[in-house]
């Protein structure tokens, strides 16, 4: 039989609850070695992450990687960490709590909004399991990678039924898939760059840099190039520029394995010698600053292409907290809570128009 475990003490009287849960993929505790080998190991020890057959990648993440990447990954971190922590962590709770501000205003007071950490804390199944004490019956995942991927968004998708295997009163389940040509998103990146420009003037070049992965993924049908190439185009369109200004690029190779291409550091490399003198860099795949955009990006890359003969390397910061991605977060979280709306408002006059509504729909079938 299965096994449940202990559920929350259970009231008659008690009001369900709606929630909203923003999942970021995660950051180590400290920009320590021994803070970065859990991080990395429970990371890298999933399989949607690595595709390698669980005994061989075993023997090469125990036996070498946990033993060597922890310390130079440490020194990265420690390179982009913030007075208050690592900066994806900070950004993330800071668009909860905007999030959570934004619905309120707009009447929506009602909702519990919270984030989780795909590796490391806050962790799913504890956030999942602080929601379910606080009476949510109704939960919205929402995993903050714009463009679908099985090694990002799935991923979230499998903890969160993991974590929810044994809960006896499990919670409905929305989730949102992906935001790539959401138009407020859309529209935040082009008002971003925009705003950019009219500070800095133009480049030559805008690199839309995307974290990359394996080829493999895209020959067996993951949709995360397809994705990230629409956004792009998008984000092109937007800004209305010539043909070729804006290219989109990946970043993060793990591995002797072929990945998405065309690879950003060396097409920065490439274009420095071709005698482009200035590049932005903008990476769209990431709605908040981390050590992939902070410390590969801003200081790698431009090294890199300085080093070539560039001449003037701009990074341009993730989404963060600008105001357009909080509204656009927002407008997304209120279409794909729907009803859940309506069924969650605690107002009498809210819940009377919902009967009306459900009445009017019976009475015209």
């Amino acid at each position: 039989m299965p096994r449940y475990w202990k559920e929350p003490e259970f009231r008659h009287d008690s009001a369900s609850r709606t929630g909203v849960l923003l999942v970021n993929l995660g950051s180590p505790e400290a920009p320590t070695t021994e803070a970065l080998r859990p991080y990395l190991k429970q990371f890298l020890s999933d399989p949607r992450v690595v595709e390698i057959p669980r005994p061989i990648w075993w023997l090469i993440l125990n036996g070498i990687i946990l033993n060597t990447r922890p310390k130079a990954s440490a020194a990265k971190y420690a390179s982009i960490w913030m007075d208050e922590g690592s900066p994806l962590k900070v950004h993330t709770e800071r668009q909860t709590k905007l999030l959570a501000g934004h619905l309120a205003k707009a009447g929506h007071d009602e909702l519990d909004v919270a984030y989780a950490m795909r590796y490391g804390k806050p962790s799913i199944e504890d956030t999942l399991n602080a929601m379910r004490a606080r009476g949510c019956t109704r939960i919205l995942v929402v995993p903050l990678y714009p463009q679908y991927s099985a090694s990002t968004s799935a991923t979230v998708i499998d903890e969160v039924n993991r974590c929810m295997a044994h809960w006896r009163n499990q919670p409905e389940l929305r989730c949102v898939r992906n935001f790539h040509d959401h138009p407020g998103y859309i529209g935040a990146l082009v008002r971003s760059v925009r705003e950019h420009w009219a500070a800095h003037g133009e480049p030559d070049r805008l690199l839309l840099s995307f974290h990359g992965i394996p080829r493999r993924s895209l020959d067996q049908g993951d949709p995360y190039h397809c994705e990230c190439h629409k956004t792009g185009r998008l984000v092109a369109e937007g800004l209305g520029v010539a043909p070729g200004k804006v290219m989109v690029t990946f970043q993060s190779r793990f591995g002797k394995a072929e990945w998405l291409q065309p690879y950003t550091q060396p097409t920065l490399e490439s274009l420095a010698a071709q005698g482009v003198g200035r590049v932005d860099v903008m990476c769209p795949g990431f709605v908040s600053d981390c050590l992939e955009t902070l410390e590969e990006i801003g200081m790698e890359c431009k090294e890199a292409f300085l080093e070539k003969g560039g001449k003037t390397f701009h990074y341009i910061p993730c989404l963060n907290e600008r105001h357009e991605w909080i509204d656009a977060l927002a407008e997304l979280t209120r279409t794909q809570l729907g009803n859940w709306l309506d069924i969650a408002a605690p107002d009498e006059a809210s819940r009377k128009a919902c009967l009306e509504r459900a009445l009017k729909l019976g009475a015209s079938r």
